[in-house]
């Protein structure tokens, strides 16, 4: 597992210094805000099969964009729900998702 940065410190990408990719990476951070809410409104609905596909999107997607810990993130919110854990659990975990989330961005 990858360590996550301290609460309130930017997130950057690990691919958003190359010059090929930073486009795309910064895309990536601009649907963000998007994907937040996509989230908080499945957890809101307690929409959890589709709370779980989006995490699971965004698991693959952080991944690919250099976000380690955004993809650790979305694993252990997409395995609780999968898992049946309670609640609570999950809403600690969309938070931290969601809080990873809106630090992200494409570099330094």
């Amino acid at each position: 597992m990858t360590g996550t940065p301290t609460k309130g410190e930017p997130l950057c990408s690990l691919l958003g210094e190359d010059p090929e990719l930073r486009d795309i990476v910064e895309l990536f951070v601009e649907e963000m805000a998007e994907r937040i809410s996509s989230l908080l409104d499945g957890l809101n609905g307690s929409d959890w099969e589709g709370l779980r596909r989006r995490a699971h999107q965004l698991k693959g997607a952080a991944g690919s964009y250099g976000f380690p810990p955004i993809t650790d993130s979305a694993s252990r919110l997409e395995e609780a729900i999968r898992k049946s854990h309670p609640e609570g659990e999950i809403r600690r975990l969309v938070e931290e998702l969601v809080d990873l989330c809106g630090r992200a961005q494409a570099a330094p």
